[in-house]
């Protein structure tokens, strides 16, 4: 038929075979993420269960005696509980003071409170304020977030509720006085100003700065100023350091910083005058494939079906066990490569941190970069100054005039301390920073400085300079 046509096209796609992909991810997976791995595979495969040491007869004893005197201690605790359901017949047959007492103990328990449940109950313990400007102020808190600002003015809410704008901008006033101090602000700005009320400082030189030249401050133009105030540069830097003391987020306090745990997979300690390695696989349980299923393979009891079911779960529990085998080893060949190239870092610290690459261990370790970078990926190591992550080691570097190599760490590391040392009335620039580590034999552009100093979080010369 015309206007119709057939077409035929290859396309070629990789696709990893599932114990492949288990494999890659068993490699892949922190301490922690590869636990929680093996306790799921524990769960679905019943023929893989932990290996653990056989107990003495001396510890199978102890053992008895402690579960023999836990189960009466428990028997005992049933039956009093149950006899004491009986003669309650119910949860409420309570007594008042039974309730009381079990509502004080709930009441007891401790959670952490929220901004916005902190500022409920200061608006709840007012009672000189009207029902609508209650709700006036409700409405404000729910608009207020975690760092302590009002996320919308009250003629934005007033357009989207249909309230008076005046009302709610002299409610906002009035949460303002809230705890903690700079609560409610639209911006920093105000934040700051609402501070410096409660410390009585309206008439002060830090308040003029604030409420008059806040951008300025924040790029430290301490002369313009100090020009525009009819002040000086060290005065608007003494009074720019009070500024620094107040809370730009005060509501933050009722955020908890999240726990970060890390769990090192590799240790290095020095023994015998060598640096030595051992791997962290407490955390890691060991596998073996049950002899009950290996016996019932052995037996002629059961069909085809659940022979074929038993195989196919000792085959996939053997490759698992292998998988973790394999990780093991790859990353204790990896960290010892890593200590070997690394060594002046251990004895010195990160000032003496080398360039390495991805392709270097891979060559000596006789994997894939890819390998390599799986293995290190969310790997912690513990040293004498202090942990961290494997990536940390792998860092491109620079040739000194001297033939010696050199990483970005440690040019860093020396820049930070040009920084530290420096005169702060006449601070380095980043160009005299490059002649410094010229003269040391490290040749570095400008930019680069410029770079390294940003992501040291180190401020231009112009914005250190003290007055």
């Amino acid at each position: 038929m015309a206007g119709m046509s057939q077409t035929q096209s290859l396309s070629q796609s990789q696709v990893l075979a599932p114990q492949l992909q288990q494999s890659l991810q068993i490699l892949q997976a922190p301490m922690l993420e590869l636990r929680n791995l093996i306790q799921q595979e524990l769960c679905t495969n019943p023929t893989l269960e932990e290996d653990q040491m056989e107990p003495t007869i001396e510890d199978k004893r102890e053992e008895h005696d402690e579960f023999q005197e836990e189960f009466d201690r428990l028997a005992k605790l049933d039956d009093e509980w149950r006899d004491y359901m009986a003669q309650s017949q119910s949860y409420s047959g309570r007594s008042a003071e039974d309730e009381e007492r079990r509502q004080f103990f709930f009441d007891s328990i401790v959670g952490m409170q929220t901004l916005q449940q902190h500022l409920m109950e200061q608006l709840n313990s007012s009672t000189e304020i009207s029902e609508p400007d209650r709700q006036l102020a409700e409405l404000l808190i729910g608009n207020i977030d975690d760092k302590g600002f009002l996320q919308a003015t009250p003629e934005e809410i007033a357009g989207n509720t249909g309230m008076e704008a005046a009302d709610l901008t002299r409610m906002l006033e009035f949460v303002q006085t809230f705890h903690p101090v700079g609560v409610g602000a639209r911006d920093l700005r105000e934040c700051l100003l609402i501070q410096l009320r409660r410390l009585s400082k309206e008439q002060s030189l830090e308040y003029r700065i604030v409420d008059r030249h806040i951008e300025d401050l924040g790029k430290r133009r301490f002369p313009e100023i100090a020009r525009r105030l009819g002040t000086t540069a060290e005065q608007v830097q003494r009074a720019a350091g009070f500024i620094g003391s107040l809370d730009p987020k005060p509501g933050q306090i009722f955020t908890p910083d999240p726990n970060n745990y890390v769990l090192p997979d590799v240790n290095v300690e020095k023994i015998g005058g060598e640096w030595a390695i051992s791997l962290n696989g407490e955390q890691i349980p060991h596998l073996r494939i049950s002899n009950t299923y290996k016996d019932l393979m052995a037996q002629d009891k059961g069909g085809a079906e659940v022979k074929d079911y038993i195989r196919d779960k000792i085959r996939s529990g053997k490759f698992l066990i292998k998988s973790i085998h394999q990780r093991q080893q790859t990353i204790s060949n990896i960290a010892h490569e890593i200590v070997a190239k690394q060594k002046e870092f251990l004895e010195v610290g990160p000032s003496g941190l080398k360039p390495l690459t991805l392709v270097q261990i891979a060559d000596i370790v006789g994997v894939h970069e890819t390998t390599v970078s799986r293995a290190i990926s969310g790997k912690y190591m513990a040293t004498p100054w202090g942990v961290f992550d494997m990536k940390y080691f792998f860092t491109p570097g620079y040739q000194t005039s001297g033939g010696e190599s050199m990483s970005n760490t440690s040019v860093k590391g020396a820049i930070a301390e040009l920084v530290k040392a420096e005169d702060d009335k006449t601070p380095l620039s980043d160009k005299e920073i490059v002649e410094v580590l010229e003269k040391r034999g490290i040749p570095i552009a400008r930019r680069t400085v410029a770079k390294y100093r940003n992501e040291l979080n180190i401020l231009p010369s112009n914005m250190r300079k003290r007055y």
